[in-house]
């Protein structure tokens, strides 16, 4: 008996000693999980692998896309950067067809976006939620469209909205060069108005013409206008991605408006501030690094700074510029504590044996105020899915559009009703916890004036600063 033998009939005979005491309906149940299992295997192995390698130079790809079985035909010319991820293509075809986004959707190779035997590039809901059919299918925003298509006449199916499936099949006609700045899509022709959301799936003219008043329109500058909104625009301007997605999410909402306004001033010039400024604007970081760089800063037994590096500290740490009480120990002084603990959170300090230690990041920051300013840029947004990264990235685009100005919380405190943010327990999360963002405390600590009686909500230009820095890569 070879080995491969050998170890079958051992797993046999431990397959049987674990059935060998088990009741009829656990053996069902058994069987039946078995079976399921076994049906998601085989649907996970049909799928085919038909993706390409991303190709090595970025391209444009001149792509026509139909609505299948318009009559008359209802189509769109698009040019599209090679290096679009599917979850962007996605978004570009809801500006082309004049759609909300309301509903699901998916791409395919090989076959119909239903077939078992397609290849499926799924939406988030589907990616995670999906039915048992959809085992195998990969996220659309892990697949770049050069990995669907690379020669003229290839083509990519996509279906929206699972009711009413308006099916569009995209087919590359050419490839041309690109700049490196070219913009993620640009419409270049199409003939006549998309179907109407919800208006029941009807794809012929008399279908159309029940619901819209010209069947026959088509607005070119209007739909490249459309494909400038700010989810493409802040994409190609390197902001960062989560921040892009919450703009597009929040875009309906009675915030949207303002995010999205207060987001696109991320999108100008930056500029970074001299070395005199930075340094001004960080004092009270480094006043603890300098402090802890001889052996560390030592706490008391209950784990607190000292009176006397209370007392020092409270003269440099912004936030404690209109603490009205006692600023002789830490445990009373509520903005210097929360400061020094978004030290350690950002990484910069740790507690090791009753003393207050520079990390490795710290130490790299002595005497250079820069290496400091990016070391703070880099640690603001956390980089966990849920709400505290959610809440801080909303909170800096605020911050870098209020230079010298008052942050307006409220709008900020909208948000988590609006994506549905939830306690563990399901209560709703409020605007008050904003404050406990370890982002909070740098902002409003990044400095060179401590904060006035009433004004701890102020942001500093360098403040303001610092949030773009953090949020434009």
């Amino acid at each position: 008996m070879s080995g491969q033998d050998d170890a079958q009939a051992e797993l046999l005979r431990n397959f049987q000693a674990a059935i060998s005491g088990m009741e009829l309906a656990d053996l069902r149940q058994l069987a039946g999980d078995l079976t399921l299992i076994g049906g998601k295997v085989a649907r996970r192995a049909a799928r085919p692998e038909l993706r390409r390698p991303m190709m090595d130079e970025l391209k444009i790809f001149r792509i026509r896309v139909d609505l299948d079985g318009a009559e008359p035909p209802i189509w769109r010319r698009l040019d599209l950067r090679s290096d679009l991820t599917l979850d962007v293509v996605h978004e570009v075809l809801q500006v082309a067809f004049d759609w909300t986004d309301s509903h699901l959707h998916r791409f395919s190779l090989g076959g119909h976006p239903f077939d078992q035997t397609a290849q499926l590039f799924l939406c988030p809901y589907d990616a995670e939620e999906g039915e048992l059919d959809d085992e195998g299918g990969i996220p659309a925003s892990e697949v770049r469209l050069d990995e669907t298509m690379q020669e003229p006449g290839d083509a990519l199916a996509y279906v929206y909205d699972y009711g009413d499936n308006w099916e569009l099949t995209l087919r590359l006609e050419d490839v041309l060069p690109a700049p490196a700045d070219a913009p993620s899509a640009v419409a270049v022709a199409g003939r006549r108005t998309a179907p109407l959301e919800n208006s029941g799936g009807g794809t012929d003219l008399a279908s159309i013409a029940m619901v819209v008043d010209d069947p026959t329109h088509f607005d070119l500058n209007q739909l490249n206008k459309g494909l400038r909104a700010p989810y493409f625009t802040l994409r190609e301007y390197s902001v960062h991605p989560r921040l892009v997605d919450l703009v597009n999410r929040l875009r309906y909402t009675s915030i949207g408006a303002d995010l999205a306004t207060r987001a696109m001033t991320l999108v100008t010039e930056r500029t970074r501030p001299a070395d005199d400024k930075v340094l001004a604007a960080v004092r009270a970081y480094v006043w603890f690094l300098d402090r802890a760089k001889d052996g560390g800063i030592e706490l008391t037994s209950a784990g607190y700074l000292t009176p006397a590096d209370v007392e020092a500290a409270s003269l440099v740490v912004p936030g404690m510029g209109d603490w009205i009480g006692k600023n002789n120990r830490e445990s009373l002084a509520a903005p210097l504590l929360d400061f020094r603990q978004s030290l350690q959170s950002m990484g910069l300090m740790r507690k090791y044996k009753g003393t207050l230690l520079l990390t490795r990041a710290g130490s790299s920051a002595l005497g250079d105020p820069q290496r400091l300013w990016d070391l703070l840029a880099d640690k603001l947004i956390p980089t966990a899915d849920g709400f505290d990264r959610d809440a801080t990235l909303m909170l800096l685009t605020y911050a870098a559009s209020s230079a010298g100005q008052e942050i307006p919380l409220e709008p900020i405190a909208e948000a988590p009703a609006h994506l549905g943010c939830q306690h563990g327990d399901g209560r709703r999360r409020d605007g008050h916890e904003l404050y406990r963002l370890a982002s909070f405390d740098t902002l409003i600590n990044v400095s060179d004036e401590p904060a006035e009686l009433g004004g701890r909500r102020r942001i500093s230009p360098a403040a303001a600063a610092l949030a773009r820095a953090a949020l434009v890569r």
